[in-house]
């Protein structure tokens, strides 16, 4: 019985803005034992989905990994489901700066707004 191999390195099925990568890597550099950046899909209940990221230390068996310019992203198989067509942006608008999930529901075919997309200090 031959043993299936799971690619775990992502290309073009999620992309990151160059203001996402700057302001990504100026966070997690910043964060002592800080490896890179997950990103999560949760359940959606009447609002849809919810995309959101976080800092991690490590990745895991079942992590699918983007990196560009030192930054590694990783996303576990069952969000990028969800996240095929995503870019992550950042923008700034007067005082306020934020990521932005664009494109969220390229493969899905939903609509409506991202929340709890996290902003940065």
């Amino acid at each position: 019985m031959s043993e299936v191999q799971f690619n775990n390195q992502l290309s073009d099925e999620i992309n990151v803005s160059p203001e996402a990568i700057q302001q990504l890597l100026a966070i997690t550099e910043a964060e002592e034992g800080v490896t890179g950046v997950r990103i999560f899909v949760s359940g959606g209940g009447c609002s849809g989905m919810t995309y959101g990221m976080t800092f991690v230390d490590r990745s895991t068996d079942y992590d699918c990994e983007w990196s560009k310019d030192g930054l590694k992203v990783y996303v576990d198989v069952v969000a990028l489901g969800y996240l095929k067509g995503v870019e992550i942006d950042y923008q700034t608008n007067g005082a306020n700066a934020s990521f932005v999930f664009k494109n969220v529901f390229a493969q899905t075919g939903g609509s409506g707004g991202c929340g709890g997309c996290g902003g940065a200090a």
